[in-house]
Order: structure tokens, then C-alpha cells, then sequence
């Protein structure tokens, strides 16, 4: 089996890991396994897919468009 190392880790990243694995009742090795296998698993986005069902919804909640005056106003009225 290929051994990998991995570097330069972020303090936090580790301890999250390690949190997680003392969780799920793993190592730290099984539990960066899992979490690799499930990352590489997910399926591509398919933006084209993902842009037409986000059309589909606004349509269906007829919202008005969000343009930068509408932003602006919408920050301004939420600020003290």
C-alpha cells in the first residue's frame, strides 16, 4: 500500500481532525482516509446544470433582479 505524507499541516486543520477522529472512534489515519475517499467520491459540479436550476428557482419565486443599487440600498437599510 502507497504511504503518504502530508506537511505542513495548519494547527487547526489537526486538531479538527484529530476531534473528528476521536468522534467517529478512528485514528487519525482512518479518519483523513474516509474524508479523502468522500472529497474525491463527490461528483463534478456541472455549472451549466447548477446556473439553470438557480434560474428555475428565481423564476418561481418571481424575486426582482439583484443589481448594485438594490445591494447598496438593502446594506444601508440593515446598518444603524
Amino acid at each position: 500500500m502507497p504511504v503518504l505524507t502530508i506537511k505542513k499541516i495548519p494547527d487547526d486543520l489537526y486538531a479538527r481532525l484529530k476531534e473528528r477522529a476521536a468522534h467517529h472512534r478512528r485514528s487519525l489515519n482512518q479518519e483523513i482516509i474516509v474524508c479523502l475517499d468522500w472529497a474525491v467520491a463527490q461528483p463534478a459540479w456541472e455549472v451549466e446544470a447548477w446556473i439553470g436550476s438557480a434560474d428555475r428557482l428565481r423564476s418561481r419565486l418571481a424575486l426582482p433582479p439583484v443589481t448594485d443599487a438594490r445591494l447598496r440600498r438593502e446594506k444601508a437599510a440593515g446598518r444603524p
